[in-house]
């Protein structure tokens, strides 16, 4: 193995296991907003706003740590993000009701809302353009390790000793920061960080909606709402879906457990494809398999059809994800790659602001889960129809 392959390999590492912390704190909020509604005794439409309080500071955290990315460096920013997302999660732990705990949890929204774009960016800028695609995606099947992880607390953990002994170990993430920094010593920042070449804010916000980058950018912005409004709004109530079906909370958290493996072939199956057939093939079709199962999952009764349809789902879903990771860096150049992946990122956060609380009020209206996961599906398919028309193949784009 080359040495620039070894160096690819060991950022693909440590941005990885942030990205993988981070979806171990997503993956456990859905089964604590189950556990809080019996705690707590909060109403569907409380429990949609947990959610959706999370997604309002993953909006802030994107556009905000995005464009300080373009000015400060990548790298320092990615670990500040971090520190936000612990700091916030071992302070939750100490919420006795839902006012604090919302607090806390926008807090680690903006450091994971922040975090995630920029760690794509990174990678994307330190990746060899025939590999890039890719490693992207890898670096994105960390999300479903950590979920796999919050799936195995919940089953065992969350039971028995509560979710503030879960909650802690997230927190405990900071540590991970210190090695981040070493692990993260020899990757090179784009030249944009010299102070002679800096945009301002609202120069590289400007230009994310020039002429020239303008189809893209509203190519992105369809893209990521549908996809995260439609993401929040099955999977963070994925669990409480189950209970509504008729499971109690601990085969709930068990079957949810299982669609959450799906997750992984998902990425990988993305990541051998899209440096095969490219981006919008992968992303369009693995898409597509996202909204099929979507409204199959919705209409679902039978424990087996639950389960099949609910890893399908999984990965289907996940796979877009990590396309989507891979795809959006590539649209703009360096100058503004922060600002338009964080604004990309930050719009679509909107959508996962509205996707659960849109889901906690139909459900407190008597609407049916099949006819919730319906919206998903049209949802998805907008998505769809942006990338269909308004994308641009990136394999193999060298990027300035």
């Amino acid at each position: 193995m080359d040495i620039q392959k070894k160096k690819e390999h060991k950022l693909l590492a440590v941005a990885g296991f942030a990205w993988l912390f981070d979806a171990m704190d997503v993956g456990l909020l859905s089964f604590i907003i189950t556990a809080l509604q019996k705690e707590w005794q909060l109403s569907e439409i409380q429990m949609g706003w947990i959610g959706s309080v999370s997604s309002i500071g993953m909006a802030v955290g994107a556009l905000v740590f995005g464009m300080l990315a373009d000015r400060m460096g990548r790298k320092i920013i990615l670990i500040v993000t971090l520190l936000f997302f612990s700091i916030g999660s071992g302070l939750s732990t100490l919420a006795t009701g839902l006012s604090f705990f919302l607090i806390m949890r926008f807090l680690i929204g903006a450091g994971l809302g922040g975090e995630l774009p920029v760690a794509s960016t990174l990678v994307s800028e330190n990746v060899a353009p025939e590999r890039r695609g890719r490693i992207v995606v890898l670096l994105e099947s960390f999300w479903a390790g950590g979920w796999i992880v919050s799936a195995v607390v919940a089953t065992f953990v969350i039971p028995k000793y509560g979710w503030r002994v879960a909650a802690v170990g997230t927190a405990l993430t900071a540590i991970y920061a210190i090695f981040m920094r070493l692990g993260m010593r020899d990757v090179k920042e784009p030249v944009i960080i010299e102070k002679t070449q800096r945009l301002s804010f609202f120069t590289s916000i400007r230009e994310v909606w020039s002429q020239a980058y303008r189809r893209q950018t509203l190519m992105l912005w369809i893209l990521w709402f549908t996809v995260v409004f439609s993401y929040y709004g099955m999977f963070l109530w994925l669990p409480s879906v189950m209970v509504i079906k008729g499971f109690d909370l601990v085969h709930s958290f068990s079957y949810v457990m299982i669609m959450t493996l799906a997750q992984l072939p998902g990425y990988f199956s993305a990541a051998w494809l899209i440096e095969k057939l490219g981006r919008k093939p992968v992303l369009i079709s693995y898409l597509l398999g996202t909204a099929v199962f979507a409204f199959l999952f919705g209409n679902a009764v039978s424990v087996g059809a639950l389960v099949t349809y609910g890893a399908l789902l999984s990965f289907f879903n996940l796979g877009a994800w990590g396309v989507m990771y891979a795809y959006t860096p590539e649209q703009y150049p360096t100058i503004i790659r922060g600002t338009g992946t964080g604004m990309a990122a930050s719009f679509g956060r909107i959508g996962g602001i509205v996707g659960p609380a849109l889901v906690g009020y139909l459900i407190s209206n008597q609407i049916t889960v099949g006819h919730i996961f319906t919206i998903f599906c049209v949802a998805i398919m907008l998505g769809v129809t942006a990338v269909f028309f308004l994308g641009d193949e990136t394999k193999g784009k060298v990027l300035d």
